[in-house]
This record gives C-alpha cells, sequence and structure tokens, in this order.
C-alpha cells in the first residue's frame, strides 16, 4: 500500500500535516514507538506510530524525525491521546526532511491503526505473489520450463519470502543456496521424507537452527509410489500462520515446482531407454563396439562435441554401480539414484530393473568413495520404513567400453557385501571385494550367527554381569596387532590390567589370542557381529 491510502474513503480517519508530496511511498510494515532513537528497531518503508512521550523539548522533534528519514521510515502518524496537540516543532520537523505526517484521531487505538495497515500490506504482498506465480506458469507452459531460480530470487529480494526447492539428498535445485547451509537442508529433507512415509498432510513445519520453515512436497506425478525421489519446497517461516489465501499461493508454487520436475522428467526419457539399452548389452555380453556406440549416443545427448557417428566417447574410464530396494515400489531406486547423481556426472545413465538399478558414469579424476556415497543417500533414511533398504556396490575405473561387463559383476558383488550389513543405507566399494568381507557376504546367516555365537556370547555375557569391558578390550587388541604396550595406550589401562583381560578371554573361550589362527577367527566374528 502507499502513504496516499491512509486517507482514501474507508481508511482509517487520518489527517495529512505536512509532506503531501510524499505520499506515493510504499508502505511495507507498521512500527509502534515511543522511543527517542528507534533507529535499530527500522528496516526501511515502516510507518511508525508514536504516541509522542519521547518529546520533552522543541528540539526532540528535529532529531527524532531525522532518526526516522535516515532509517528509511516512510510516513510518521502521531497520537495526540498522551501529551495534547501535535506541536509545532514536530510539523516543521517532517516539512523538512520530507516526512509525511498524519495525525491520529484521539478516539482510535493504535492497535487498529496497525491492524489495518498489517492487512493491507499482507493482501498487497498476496496480490503480488498471485501475479509472479501466474506470470512463471505462463513462462513455463509457454518456455518448456527454466527459470525456477529467477523466481525464488524475485520472492526473496522484492516479497521478502525466501523459498528453496531440494532434491530428497538434500541437493539445492533452485534458490539462494548460500543462505541455507548443508546442516539445515539435511534437517530439512530428513523432516519432508519422515512426514511424508508417515502419510502427515502437508505443509510439514521444521525447526533448525536457523530458524522455522515450511516443507511442501513437489511430486512429479502425485499418484507415483517413489515419494523418496520427489522434491521438495522448502519456505522460510510457518505458513499455517498466514491467511487462508497466502497458504494457497504457497501450494501454487509447490505446483509450479512439481510442473518443472514433471518437463525434466520428460528429458530424461529417452536418456532412460539408453541407459536400459547399456544394461541389456551388458548383460548379454555383447560386442564392445556396440556398448561404446551407445555410450557415444549418450556423451552426444549430454552435448560433448562429436565429429562422426563412430568416434570415441569423451572419457574411456568408466564406474558402474549396482543398487537394490527392499520394501520399495519398482522403479523407486533408480529414481532416487537420477536425482541423487546429478552433480556427480551429467552423463550418469541410471537403468532400471525392477526394485534395482544400474548406474554407469563416466568415472571421475578421484575414486569414488563408499563412504562419500552413503553420506550422499544417508537423508534417504528417514523416509524408509521399518522394513525398507536400500543397498548399494561400487565398482572399480572399468578400462574402455569391453571392461564393463566385468565392472558390472563387481559393483553386484559389492551389493551384496553391502546388502549382509546392519543398517538403512549400506554402501561397498571395490576395496572390499579382495579382502575377507567378501567371504562373510557368502555365508548364509544361520552359519554366521552359529560362528559369532560360539566364539563371543560368554564373552559378551561376562560384560554385561561384570561391565569388565572385554569386546572392547579383544577390539583394541586385535587392532593393535597384539602389542600390549600399544594396546594398553590406547585403552588407558595398565599393562598388567590388560593381560588379565585377555586371560579372561582365553579362559572362557578356550582360545589363545597369541595363535594367529585364535586371532583371525575372533577379528571374524567380530566382523559379523
Amino acid at each position: 500500500m502507499r502513504v496516499r491510502d491512509l486517507l482514501a474513503p474507508g481508511a482509517p480517519r487520518l489527517r495529512l500535516l505536512a509532506a503531501e508530496e510524499e505520499l506515493d511511498r510504499q508502505v511495507t510494515g507498521v512500527m509502534t514507538t515511543d522511543l527517542q532513537d528507534p533507529s535499530r528497531y527500522l528496516h526501511g518503508g515502516e510507518l511508525v506510530i508514536t504516541g509522542m512521550l519521547w518529546r520533552t523539548a522543541p528540539a526532540d522533534s528535529e532529531r527524532f524525525v531525522r532518526t526516522l528519514a535516515a532509517g528509511g521510515a516512510v510516513a510518521l502518524a502521531a497520537g495526540a491521546a498522551e501529551v495534547g496537540p501535535i506541536p509545532d516543532d514536530l510539523i516543521e520537523a517532517c516539512r523538512r526532511h520530507r516526512m509525511p505526517l498524519l495525525a491520529v484521531p484521539d478516539d482510535m487505538a493504535f492497535a487498529t491503526l496497525t491492524e489495518y495497515v498489517g492487512r493491507q500490506v499482507s493482501a498487497d504482498r498476496a496480490a503480488d505473489l498471485a501475479a509472479l506465480v501466474d506470470r512463471h506458469r505462463q513462462l513455463v507452459s509457454a518456455a518448456g520450463g527454466g527459470g525456477l531460480d529467477a523466481v525464488l530470487q524475485l520472492l526473496g529480494g522484492d516479497l521478502d519470502l525466501d523459498c528453496w526447492v531440494l532434491s530428497p539428498t538434500g541437493r539445492v535445485i533452485a534458490g539462494p543456496a548460500e543462505h541455507l547451509g548443508a546442516a539445515d537442508r539435511d534437517q530439512l529433507v530428513r523432516a519432508h521424507l519422515a512426514a511424508q512415509r508417515q502419510r502427515r498432510r502437508p505443509p510439514h513445519r521444521a525447526q533448525s537452527a536457523t530458524g522455522t520453515y515450511s516443507l511442501l512436497p513437489a511430486p512429479a506425478d502425485p499418484e507415483a509410489a517413489a515419494p523418496l525421489a520427489d522434491w521438495l519446497l522448502a519456505v522460510a517461516g510457518d505458513i499455517t500462520e498466514w491467511t487462508a489465501k497466502r497458504q494457497q499461493l504457497a501450494e501454487n508454487l509447490a505446483g509450479l515446482v512439481a510442473a518443472e520436475r514433471t518437463r525434466r522428467d520428460e528429458d530424461r526419457r529417452l536418456r532412460r531407454r539408453l541407459a536400459d539399452e547399456i544394461l541389456a548389452l551388458l548383460q548379454r555380453d555383447a560386442d564392445p563396439a556396440e556398448i561404446s556406440r551407445t555410450l557415444h549416443a549418450s556423451a552426444v545427448m549430454a552435448g560433448y562435441p562429436s565429429s562422426a557417428a563412430n568416434s570415441p566417447t569423451p572419457e574411456e574410464t568408466w564406474l558402474i554401480i549396482s543398487a537394490e530396494g527392499v520394501g520399495l515400489p519398482e522403479g523407486a531406486v533408480r529414481a532416487v539414484l537420477e536425482e541423487a547423481l546429478t552433480d556427480t556426472a551429467d552423463r550418469a545413465l541410471v537403468a532400471g530393473n525392477g526394485t534395482g538399478a544400474v548406474v554407469v558414469l563416466p568415472a571421475p579424476e578421484a575414486p569414488v568413495p563408499a563412504d562419500a556415497l552413503r553420506d550422499l543417500l544417508a537423508p534417504l533414511e528417514a523416509g524408509l520404513g521399518s522394513a525398507g533398504r536400500i543397498t548399494v556396490g561400487v565398482s572399480a575405473p572399468a578400462q574402455a567400453a569391453g571392461a564393463l561387463r566385468g565392472a558390472l559383476e563387481e559393483a553386484r558383488h559389492a551389493r551384496r557385501i553391502a546388502a549382509s550389513r546392519v543398517g538403512r543405507v549400506c554402501v561397498a566399494g571395490p576395496e572390499e571385494l579382495a579382502s575377507h568381507v567378501l567371504l562373510l557376504a557368502a555365508v548364509p546367516d544361520e552359519v554366521r550367527r552359529a560362528f559369532r555365537s560360539r566364539l563371543l556370547d560368554k564373552v559378551i555375557g561376562y560384560d554385561l554381569e561384570h561391565q569388565a569391558d572385554l569386546i572392547r578390550t579383544l577390539e583394541a587388541f586385535l587392532r593393535s596387532d597384539g602389542s600390549w604396550t600399544r594396546c594398553a595406550a590406547q585403552l588407558h589401562v595398565h599393562v598388567n590390567t590388560l593381560r588379565y583381560r585377555i586371560g579372561r578371554i582365553e579362559e572362557l573361550t578356550g582360545r589363545d589370542l597369541s595363535r594367529l589362527e585364535d586371532r583371525v577367527d575372533f577379528y571374524l566374528a567380530l566382523e559379523l557381529a
């Protein structure tokens, strides 16, 4: 609203006393004060309402109005109920600083004026937001998408409405990424996924270290059974405290984000077909030249230059990732990996095979650590049900297309290792294929349980009864390669205490920890635990 709107018919009964030429100023907020220096509470655009209790001498008026002008206030409304008529020195000060001065009737409460201005400003912002959303909806329809960042920038800059579009792994798709840290993003996506899993009705309210946020899902297909892959719209503040009209506008913005997601998914269809074709070629052990041609087609699609249809692909080294979902609908894991790996490589090809997925992507210069991939997928744990799991295996880099078949088998073996572990999201890498872990993954569960129980049950039972810390001592002893001094230092105990504990373990189990064979057995039992 503008200052002149406060003098229009139907507005509060205010009387203009100064600066008629400044009535087109935009009012964006309201503040009531009787402080002599309210500058620290001014952000610009305020109508300041005062009872003039700050005035003890004529010189105070000049100082007060000068402070308002410097702080960006657009008008001053003064009430005479407390200190009498508005003095001439205040009127003159407002004229000098071109500050519109409005007289508030004695019978009007400041709260009435504040409420009126608040309603008008809110209605104006809602109208601006509606126009903005409608304009971008037309842009998406006419131009085929794009522009989400521009819209969210306008919302934050012009309407003081900070919004972000996030992937389910916390990647910022649109919005001011520098204003939302990694820890906040992790908290928000976990809160969103948990609310989706519990089928709570949006908007979802989430609290982080930096404030309150409202979360609205933006699914590409509301009927799809893969909410783990949905984008979400995060809005700073609690929109349940907004008016119904303004809440509806936020929901419309979430719908706009969903429309952008749908458009992006349409663009992925051809890449999905190429990915499925490459997986089929690998499974039937096709000619490497045929695989290379398909990889080349994906490179051209990703925008890499090409001079001939048979030219080599830009990268000759590839990674394969094998993933499987338990307790998830078909297609869910594929959709999740497409979102998670968007920033990893713009040429990632994600093929789907029911509840699983296979990814073929150019190998980065540095190997992809399994821990890094696990951290990337960790937020998804919040969206998995009690029986839901995602297990992932990563191959070593494969040189050229001819080595991809072996890399696929390697990734599948690594995934089996991941599946043998405890956890909602488990990842194993190629480095574990040359260790005892691969052998343990192939052992039947009942054999694993029996082996572990036979070696460790008595030790665990003794710990529970006597709080003797034997299991932790055993782990430290094996990590120290049987060194008494190093192990005692790690545990912060005397060597004699350590010798007593190890002796007790040997008595309980009938094993000898000076023998390599017994140490190996204990190590494997602890790994199985």
